[in-house]
């Protein structure tokens, strides 16, 4: 279970880390919506490891039980 989570959380992180990577450079007219596809993917990644996080423990608390 422990290397499962752990893969998710390098799939979130390595996801994250590339996302910035790509939004990085930048042309000058399309700075203000690369900006907010920044925020806007930031916000579903944020999400994402909030929802996989809690199923996760309740898949442990459920497993255990």
């Amino acid at each position: 279970m422990s290397i499962a989570i752990a893969i998710i959380i390098i799939i979130l992180a390595a996801s994250l880390f590339g996302t910035f990577l790509v939004t990085r450079r930048e042309e000058a007219k399309y700075g203000e919506s690369t900006k907010r596809n920044t925020v806007n993917l930031s916000i579903i990644y944020l999400i994402m490891f909030v929802v996989f996080t809690v199923g996760t423990i309740w898949f442990i608390v459920t497993a255990i039980s």
